[in-house]
């Protein structure tokens, strides 16, 4: 998908607290990211704790060391937060190494956050320059940070109602 999203999303009021993730390896992108996060987690209501990570590869093993001390998911006893979302980007360079650092990265977080049923809002953009980058991460709530935040909150309010769910 290129560019920014045209449409308009709807705010979703939630009572929630999210653990953000962030990388700070590229500081412009992640400012861009942060600042759309941050202006849809105010916008819905949700409150939010942030930490900081060197890079993408250590994304996954800060939201797995979270659920190791009992932080997340919501369901557990005595966790803090309903969810989380992470921050970051990953730049193609001339080596293997941006495919080694997507893939794993992507399929690490993943396999923590379905694994402990984390609801997760991704938006570690995988992408070949800068300017794409930053094209992805700008326009605040519109951005790929409040992307992210809405796909957390969603997947958070589903879990509340299957939690309702008689069975």
């Amino acid at each position: 998908m290129a560019g920014k999203s045209s449409r308009t999303t709807p705010i979703i009021e939630i009572k929630a607290h999210i653990l953000i993730i962030e990388s700070r390896y590229y500081e412009a992108v992640a400012d861009a990211l942060l600042e759309g996060a941050l202006a849809e987690l105010k916008a819905s209501g949700a409150t939010y704790d942030k930490v900081t990570v060197p890079g993408a590869l250590e994304i996954p093993q800060a939201l797995a060391q979270a659920v190791a001390a009992g932080l997340i998911p919501a369901d557990e006893i005595g966790s803090r937060y309903d969810g989380a979302i992470v921050l970051g980007c990953v730049i193609r360079g001339e080596t293997a190494h941006y495919d080694i650092v997507c893939n794993n990265a992507n399929h690490w977080l993943m396999d923590v956050a379905i694994g402990a049923n984390v609801p997760l809002g991704n938006a570690i953009l995988t992408v070949d320059t800068e300017a794409q980058a930053l094209a992805r991460a700008m326009g605040g709530r519109q951005g790929k940070g409040g992307d992210a935040v809405r796909a957390c909150l969603s997947i958070v309010q589903l879990a509340r109602a299957f939690e309702e769910v008689d069975t």
